[in-house]
């Protein structure tokens, strides 16, 4: 080994060759922030249904990185951190923006506080869930996704009724604190991560699919609308239905040591 090769080998050692990162679950990752991006924008030039729009489309993207990254056995640390800070622009600052352009400025203080208090709640929402080991099958607190889902699935159907969003200014601001409020809360949802997308499925399944999708292509509005809602109100009533259920229990032992 001449006295050159010796010199490449100590530079290889003190600044070693830094490892690149996968193409498919980032450039997912990077479309749901350009979504989030664009519905910012889309926004400020008052187009609110493409804004709406744009936030569903972030929604599916973010929805496909992570799974692409498991199926691919392409996860990696980059990938999510960066997956969190796509999460945080668009399912935190966008729909928050949006919501506060569509309707809540009328309020004032109050809009941009109901505002800053859904973006800061999802924040938090994102921290927890980062350093916290739970459950697969459950999330504890409304995914921003979701919360995302309702207030972009509110105002498409406003632009599509011709509802202008000052005249419901405080409903949608009464639900964007009750979006935030679930997120931080410790109100256990369903994650639906249990489901094996590979393997066999009954016949019944496949038809519900079906017709869940040619209810969304019929309505998308109205039909994203109850299914967010639905689902942001299943942890509450789930959550009520097991204290209910942990009562009843508690009574009947006492009966029984009675």
């Amino acid at each position: 080994m001449n006295i050159a090769d010796e010199q490449l080998e100590r530079q290889a050692e003190k600044f070693p060759q830094r490892g690149g990162i996968y193409l498919l679950p980032n450039l997912l990752t990077t479309s749901a922030l350009f979504a989030g991006f664009y519905a910012i924008v889309a926004a400020m030039k008052g187009h609110f249904e493409i804004a709406a729009i744009a936030i569903l489309v972030a929604m599916i993207a973010d929805s496909l990185d992570g799974r692409v990254a498991r199926l691919t056995q392409t996860t990696s640390k980059f990938g999510a951190e960066y997956d969190s800070l796509s999460d945080m622009a668009a399912f935190g600052i966008a729909p928050s923006l949006v919501i506060y352009s569509w309707s809540l400025s009328s309020l004032g203080k109050l809009g941009w506080l109901a505002a800053f208090l859904y973006t800061a709640a999802t924040a938090l929402r994102l921290a927890r869930f980062n350093i916290q080991v739970s459950d697969k099958r459950y999330f504890q607190g409304l995914p921003c996704p979701a919360a995302a889902g309702v207030i972009a699935s509110t105002i498409w159907m406003g632009a599509a009724y011709e509802i202008e969003g000052k005249l419901i200014a405080i409903f949608i601001g009464l639900l964007t604190i009750f979006l935030a409020a679930m997120m931080v809360s410790t109100v256990r949802y369903t994650s639906f991560k249990s489901i094996d997308f590979k393997g066999k499925v009954r016949f019944i399944t496949v038809v519900l699919a079906v017709a869940i999708i040619a209810a969304v292509a019929l309505e998308p509005a109205e039909i994203l609308f109850t299914l967010f809602m639905l689902y942001t109100l299943s942890g509450p009533l789930m959550t009520l239905w097991q204290l209910r259920k942990m009562r009843r229990q508690r009574l009947m032992d006492n009966r029984r040591t009675d």
